[in-house]
């Protein structure tokens, strides 16, 4: 912060709380109680405040408002324990994980499981994205926590589960323009609505386009949105969904991490390997799907799921000429087309005091993936970041069929179970197209399983007070991406890497103290055998393995506040201590013919940060002068299995302004905000175990963004 700065945002922040502290005083109507939160991703329809569990529920409204509506990462502060992570880089996604969980992933998202209207954004084999959410169209959005997230099988350290508006009424129509830092702009429209006698066709449209020109030098990005939720009532008890969407990004680049003195000297930078091989990264994906859900009678409920998509992704990396001499090197560019599709039938029985819930859910992946040299032509004449010689072809495979069964009694009114198990089968094949005298033949395969049961117990104390205790199992297998190298150089797969196992205890108070007040605090115990880990990472490529034993133990503590009609306050706060319980040994180099490098007992788990505050305080009438504040903290994170550097903590404050105007049919409104006020200079995240020292992902300093909105109601 520069010296001239700092009265000015601490002048602002103090006027934005004045302002906002008047209208209270000026209210004469009592606090809101606040509805009760109804929650479906447990599979069985339950007020969040009841169930055993660690579940959070955020409306659409909660995720836009005063937002520029770009990345999910902006909404989900409020999460104890759910850590998402704007990388300014758009060709690796949002960095989430939850409890720890998916802190290593280099892309993607692996060790959540994310679910939009019902379709797994999650692909078999674990490995998730979450690009394809229209945040426009977003009616709320529901993460769950701890040993319940195992009763969706594969990679569920917790769950992330999207659903679009349901519209009701009449017709109405949403524009919205953006404009901000770094050449940011974003254009979206959206339609909902019902027709029909009887409301008995519901709709949901959006679509938007997104560029801008990065923080960083060399991030420009286009990203193109389209999402449809349709509902349609084909009876007293039946109704079908059926949901479509398409992204696609024309062309991320890709600005790589930087090393300490990089970052130091030049946040904005690259290193120079990005521009020499133009790093960057295509995608397209569309995919669709359907619900259909038949009420057989007062207590019994059919549900089918079907869905299928495919998405292509090419991915131009910055390996070194010299490194894919080796004819065993599989290139520098690699292009991936996957056809995935699924079901999940459920039955569901509904008594007077518990309920049962059994199904089977059933997923498969094809991918073709294609290695080739990223550079043609040799010596003077090479010219990089261009598709050169083929050196790998494959085509692999994912499946799982997975049946569970899911209860719920309430033997007493104050007591509540709630139990599950899953068993979760997944197969790993692959076949080898590639093969030459000097690169054989690497057809395999691997089968992982586990066996997972969940139980919790839920006790009101009072009206107002829950206390609950819940254990469970859960398992990881890797995904194929993390399959797809071995740190020795070699070709083929790497079966040779487990799935890790973990059970996890959890323990909690949910509470009401006062009427529109809502408070939580859980503390957890996980333990994981065989821990998937970094093993090297240079040049965008990734190698792993398995450790020894693991523990993540914390503690989670979340409020939300209606202090009038018009004021909320929101609080979350997570601490979280991740140790490796078991040392092994590691690469600091790339090929590795052998680990060599020890990992020392109780190190940190790279990518988790200790603790992690979030604070908000906003003034949202129906109209009028709309007002914010947002804070946030995190502490140092680790960026190695070894320790020897980190990323230091943070904080950051936001601020927001904007009207909104009501003329008859016609809504209008602008917004102001601010991000980062204070201008601090810090990592918004790291790129764990990177070969190259390249660790760091620089946070841009102070931007602002600026939007209008435009809506109307048939």
């Amino acid at each position: 912060m520069t010296p001239r700065f700092a009265p000015v945002a601490r002048r602002t922040a103090l006027a934005l709380a004045a302002t906002a502290l008047a209208q209270v005083q000026a209210q004469t109507t009592a606090p809101t109680v606040l509805a009760p939160v109804v929650v479906t991703s447990t599979r069985i329809e339950a007020a969040a405040f009841d169930l055993p569990a660690s579940i959070q529920r955020l409306s659409g409204d909660d995720l836009r408002a005063g937002r520029a509506q770009v990345n999910i990462s902006e909404g989900l502060g409020a999460v104890p324990g759910l850590l998402a992570r704007d990388r300014q880089n758009y060709a690796q996604d949002v960095q989430i994980s939850v409890r720890g969980f998916g802190a290593r992933a280099s892309f993607g998202i692996r060790g959540v499981r994310v679910y939009v209207d019902d379709i797994p954004a999650t692909l078999p084999d674990g490995q998730g994205q979450i690009t394809n959410v229209e945040l426009g169209t977003v009616g709320r959005v529901e993460v769950l926590r701890g040993p319940f997230s195992a009763l969706y099988g594969n990679s569920s350290g917790g769950v992330i589960s999207i659903h679009s508006e349901s519209p009701s009424g009449p017709a109405r129509l949403d524009t919205s323009v953006g404009l901000g830092s770094d050449g940011l702009r974003r254009v979206a429209a959206s339609a909902s609505g019902t027709t029909g006698e009887g409301q008995v066709i519901g709709y949901t449209l959006g679509a938007s386009r997104f560029t801008t020109d990065g923080y960083r030098q060399h991030s420009a990005t286009e990203r193109q949105l389209a999402n449809a939720r349709l509902s349609f009532k084909l009876g007293a008890a039946t109704q079908l969904t059926l949901v479509a969407n398409r992204v696609e990004l024309p062309e991320a680049q890709d600005p790589l991490g930087l090393t300490r003195a990089q970052w130091q000297a030049a946040p904005r930078g690259v290193d120079a390997s990005a521009l020499s091989f133009n790093t960057r990264k295509t995608m397209t994906q569309e995919q669709g799907g359907l619900v259909l859900e038949h009420g057989i009678d007062a207590a019994n409920t059919l549900r089918v799921m079907v869905y299928q998509g495919h998405r292509s992704t090419a991915q131009f990396q910055s390996i070194p000429v010299a490194t894919q001499a080796s004819p065993l090197h599989p290139g520098g560019v690699i292009d991936l087309s996957r056809d995935y599709e699924g079901a999940d039938l459920r039955w569901r029985w509904k008594g007077e005091t518990a309920s049962l819930v059994a199904g089977v859910a059933a997923d498969s992946l094809r991918e073709h993936r294609v290695g080739e040299q990223n550079f043609t032509g040799t010596g003077a004449s090479a010219v990089l970041g261009v598709r050169g010689a083929l050196r790998r072809d494959e085509t692999n495979r994912v499946s799982n069929a997975d049946p569970y069964l899911q209860a719920q009694w309430q033997p007493t009114p104050a007591w509540l179970v709630t139990g599950g198990v899953r068993r979760s089968v997944v197969d790993f094949q692959s076949t080898d197209a590639y093969i030459t005298k000097t690169n054989p033949d690497d057809s395999g395969s691997a089968r992982y399983a586990a066996t997972l049961p969940v139980l919790g117990v839920s006790f009101a104390a009072s009206d107002t007070l829950r206390l609950y205790a819940t254990a469970g199992k859960g398992f990881e297998t890797p995904t194929l991406n993390e399959l797809s190298y071995r740190a020795s150089g070699a070709t083929g797969l790497n079966f040779a890497l487990q799935a890790a196992t973990s059970r996890s205890l959890e323990a909690g108070v949910k509470a009401k103290p006062w009427a529109g007040s809502e408070l939580t605090l859980a503390v957890f115990n996980t333990t994981t055998d065989r821990e998937i880990v970094t093993q090297t990472n240079v040049g965008g490529r990734a190698t792993f393995q398995n450790a020894g034993a693991t523990r993540r133990r914390g503690l989670e503590a979340s409020g939300a506040f209606q202090l009038s009609p018009s004021l909320q306050a929101q609080l979350a706060a997570t601490w979280l201590d991740a140790r490796y319980r078991d040392g092994f040994l590691t690469c600091t180099a790339t090929p590795c013919a052998a680990a060599n490098q020890a990992v020392a007992p109780d190190n940190r788990i790279p990518g988790i940060a200790r603790t992690a505050l979030f604070g908000a305080l906003t003034w949202l009438p129906a109209g009028g002068w709309r007002l914010g504040v947002e804070g946030r903290a995190l502490s140092k994170v680790f960026v190695n299995d070894l320790n020897t550097d980190a990323a230091g903590g943070y904080a950051t404050l936001a601020a927001h302004a904007g009207y909104q105007l009501s003329l008859g049919a016609w809504d209008l409104g602008a917004l102001l905000r601010v991000d980062n006020l204070a201008g601090r200079r810090y990592a918004g995240s790291v790129i764990v175990n990177d070969g190259n020292g390249r660790f760091f992902e620089p946070a841009p300093g102070r931007t602002w963004l600026a939007s209008a909105s435009l809506s109307y109601r048939f």
